[in-house]
């Protein structure tokens, strides 16, 4: 299905950007993976190679998506060793708690940064790429960019910027032939949220919590997502641009509470 094609994926070293790179690998494509834990990229390059049809070895940069000069190095190195780009899978983000009364400044400059910034200046640089191969563009945002919820109000804010951006690009690139999409992920069993300082305990009481919030009763899985960014990638697609797609367990029509 992507055989030939040049797929770029930030935050390719754990959880949805992993198996986002797994996927993909699937299906013979050519891979260029963003990360900032070279441990971890390794170990998903080596399954990529291993699972792919032609037992291609993905292109791995070690890189942060905050860094002007990083964003400059990742498209550089991508064109220099593949001599074009396919599909974008702007997947990087970070997550952070707090309220209008507790979120600092520095939290919320953080947050846009990486969910933001990052993406805006990346897609920026890979557009006229995309644009000479007619490709695509596909982000990753959050059922929080849809629908407000407490106590997230930074990292809701980014999202929903992110959703606009989708949309108001997918219309200016819809000319060129060139599509934008994004996902909007529920609760997705990785360790983001770990990362954003809950404790184990927490964490659990969180997931287990799901049963009542979501109805299908549970969180997600990193495949469920993985997979819907494929489908939006690929000429099953095609008709399709400027979508803010939840992948949420029908998240979206319940209660925010």
């Amino acid at each position: 299905m992507f055989s030939g094609k040049v797929v770029l994926i930030t935050g390719a070293s754990s959880g949805i950007g992993a198996e986002t790179a797994w996927e993909f690998s699937k299906h013979g494509a050519n891979l260029v993976l963003t990360g900032r834990n070279e441990d971890n990229l390794d170990m998903v390059s080596k399954k990529c190679e291993n699972i792919s049809p032609n037992k291609l070895q993905p292109l791995k940069i070690i890189a942060d998506i905050n860094k002007e000069k990083d964003i400059e190095y990742i498209i550089e190195t991508t064109i220099t060793s593949f001599k074009k780009l396919d599909i974008l899978v702007n997947n990087a983000g970070i997550l952070k708690s707090g309220t209008i009364e507790t979120t600092s400044l520095q939290q919320f400059k953080d947050i846009m940064e990486t969910n933001v910034r990052g993406p805006y200046y990346l897609t920026i640089l890979a557009a006229p790429y995309i644009i000479q191969n007619k490709g695509n563009i596909v982000n990753v945002s959050s059922v929080a960019g849809l629908r407000s919820f407490p106590n997230t109000l930074a990292y809701s804010t980014s999202k929903a910027a992110l959703d606009q951006f989708t949309r108001c690009v997918a219309l200016e690139l819809a000319p060129k032939g060139v599509r934008v999409n994004a996902v909007n992920p529920g609760v997705i069993v990785t360790d983001i949220h770990l990362r954003a300082g809950m404790s184990q305990q927490e964490y659990q009481e969180y997931i287990e919590k799901c049963k009542y919030t979501y109805p299908l009763g549970r969180p997600g899985e990193p495949k469920e997502v993985s997979s819907v960014i494929a489908f939006l990638a690929s000429d099953a697609a095609k008709n399709i641009t400027g979508a803010t797609l939840p992948v949420d367990g029908g998240r979206i029509v319940m209660c925010p509470w």
